[in-house]
């Protein structure tokens, strides 16, 4: 709503970014969302939590939402959501985040000096049943399909990339753009594709 309200081409960048630096943080504590100091939003993000659940945002992290202001656009504002009871959603410090999904139903850690790049989108359950007899309606899943997500510190995400429910990904790796990870990516590689498999160690 903000960013339609606003438009970006009609004054400097820097107006726009001294109202969401003011604005953000309002927002963020009307979410009951704890944060650090030195956070960056580029446009609103949209942020929902369940009850009893927590989302932690560390020190200078970067939330963009808005495609003036990162080169390859962004499908949307950046999500960042619980979806259940106890949930836990966790960005380390100086992590850069550009039109991102995130999405948990349990956990996912995200570590220090990690980059998602435009649109990545990251999950922790399957949403809906496996069982296709009334998959619909079928709510199993958010009790039995939910594996955290780990991603250790200083990863690049490559754009449009998705990682799924039980993937860990080592620390310094790098994701492919549009790769699909399905599970465990050791430190010091590079990994593409779908399913997402080493191409290169660094």
């Amino acid at each position: 709503m903000f960013n339609k309200i606003l438009n970006v081409r009609k004054y400097p960048s820097y107006y726009y970014q001294l109202i969401w630096s003011l604005f953000v943080p309002f927002y963020l504590k009307a979410k009951s969302i704890s944060f650090k100091k030195n956070i960056k939003c580029y446009g609103f993000p949209i942020i929902s939590k369940a009850d009893e659940s927590s989302i932690f945002i560390g020190n200078n992290v970067v939330l963009c939402s808005n495609s003036n202001f990162t080169a390859l656009g962004v499908c949307h504002p950046v999500i960042l959501r619980t979806l259940k009871k106890g949930a836990v959603l966790n960005i380390g410090d100086n992590v850069g985040i550009s039109g991102a999904t995130i999405c948990a139903a349990k956990k996912i850690v995200i570590g220090d000096n990690v980059l998602l790049g435009a649109n990545v989108i990251i999950i922790d359950t399957d949403f809906h049943a496996t069982n296709p007899d009334n998959r619909r309606y079928n709510r199993d899943s958010e009790q039995t399909n939910i594996k955290e997500v780990i991603i250790e510190d200083n990863v690049f995400i490559g754009t449009n990339s998705i990682i799924l429910k039980g993937s860990y990904i080592g620390k310094n790796s790098i994701i492919g753009a549009g790769s699909l990870v399905s599970g465990k990516i050791p430190e010091n590689s590079i990994a593409a594709g779908n399913p997402a498999k080493v191409v290169k160690y660094l």
